[in-house]
């Protein structure tokens, strides 16, 4: 009897030792598999007995990229593929119809680990070829799962205090739009840092979206015009302008909250104040001379590439001017009437309150600061100096913006 008990435990106990050592080579075979297709070695495995199908291939994206993307199937959240109607990868239903013989799920199982083995050959090719001449082309990318950074297709480069904040806030709201948030102020103040600096300030953008920056400088930088065209002579350039003296006197105030010391308009606007001559080396006068800046841009760019945006417009009907950006930009009309509200304190629209959100969204307290009173003649005598320039103005964008 006691012999008998004693078998039973050893025999007992020689299962379970025997289970724990198959369970134990089993992970090992596993993860063996596993790690031979992350690195793209799966070629060197046994394969179930099917027709095989590559399940990935390279190919050129919408900007003439080597992209990357997987035929025939839908990446869950963990990052698996599920078969599509479509997908070539065989069902067991099929296997067993030609007369072969898998484990449940096997078919599947290697289209997932062969495409990961996949992904990962495409990142460690990707890396050598990575960079290129930036010159070729605004879409030059550095791969990434969660996509890719690249120079910008759209560009706001001015004016300043024209209504460029409200602008790239308001294309923000759009889901194809992807902007660098902060002034980058690469083409006029840090040029010699290379294009590569500046690729890495943008966001990581998906396929169908678009990048963009603003720096409102850019517009009065000589050397801008040629140094954008280098970068892409693709890219589209976006301009907001504003009647030349209102846009003054808020470069005036913005500047005076600043240096609460600074001398009257009065005496920084006139070189000599009994003789009435402008000063224009004065840069709150020097910018709202647009048709100047504007002959430094047309060497490089054609007007077809240029959008002017009405300042005055992107106030009193913001939903008109941004279905006008939305159009030049190639973007679904997606921002209208329906994200706009107009602020009364303020004095310009504001965007209604999002989803989840538990008020509006404004600009900041710095936007929409009332302007110091000006003298009357001075204001006067600053329309006639601009009137001829602004009347050129129009000539050249086939736009007349009712400044005078």
């Amino acid at each position: 009897m006691g012999c008998s008990i004693w078998r039973n435990r050893v025999n007992l106990g020689l299962l379970k030792a025997q289970s724990k050592v198959s369970v134990f080579f089993t992970m090992i075979i596993i993860f063996t598999y596993l790690f031979y297709c992350l690195t793209g070695y799966c070629e060197t495995l046994p394969r179930p007995m099917y027709d095989h199908h590559p399940a990935t291939s390279t190919s050129k994206n919408h900007n003439g990229q080597n992209g990357f993307h997987v035929q025939n199937s839908i990446l869950d959240g963990a990052g698996f593929a599920k078969d599509t109607p479509n997908s070539p990868v065989k069902t067991n239903r099929t296997l067993q119809s030609s007369g072969a013989k898998a484990l449940p799920g096997s078919d599947k199982l290697h289209s997932v680990l062969q495409q990961m083995g996949d992904v990962q050959r495409h990142i460690s090719d990707g890396d050598k070829e990575q960079f290129q001449d930036a010159s070729s082309s605004s879409s030059i990318s550095v791969f990434n799962s969660f996509g890719s950074k690249k120079f910008p297709q759209a560009i706001i480069i001015g004016v300043k205090k024209g209504g460029t904040r409200a602008l790239l806030e308001f294309l923000r709201i759009h889901p194809d739009v992807r902007a660098v948030g902060a002034e980058p102020h690469f083409f006029d103040r840090f040029y010699d840092k290379g294009l590569e600096w500046y690729r890495n300030l943008m966001p990581r953008t998906l396929d169908g979206q678009i990048t963009m920056e603003k720096t409102p400088s850019y517009f009065v930088t000589k050397e801008a015009p040629k140094r954008i065209f280098n970068m892409s002579r693709e890219t589209k350039l976006i301009v907001v302008v504003r009647n030349p003296v209102t846009r003054a006197i808020s470069d005036y105030t913005q500047t005076l909250s600043k240096s609460p010391g600074l001398p009257s308009f009065r005496a920084l606007a006139f070189k000599n104040a009994s003789t009435g001559l402008i000063d224009t080396s004065w840069s709150a006068v020097r910018i709202g001379i647009y048709a100047k800046h504007l002959e430094n841009w047309l060497q490089y760019f054609p007007l077809s590439r240029i959008l002017f945006v009405s300042g005055e417009r992107l106030v009193s009907h913001p939903a008109d001017e941004m279905g006008r950006v939305q159009d030049f930009l190639g973007l679904k009309g997606v921002i209208t009437d329906k994200h706009f509200y107009f602020n009364e304190t303020k004095g310009f629209p504001c965007l209604k309150k999002p989803e989840g959100s538990s008020r509006p969204r404004c600009l900041g307290k710095s936007k929409g600061r009332p302007h110091p009173q000006i003298d009357p003649e001075v204001v006067q005598r600053l329309q006639e100096f601009y009137r001829p320039f602004n009347l050129k103005f129009y000539q050249m964008t086939g736009n007349d913006f009712g400044w005078d």
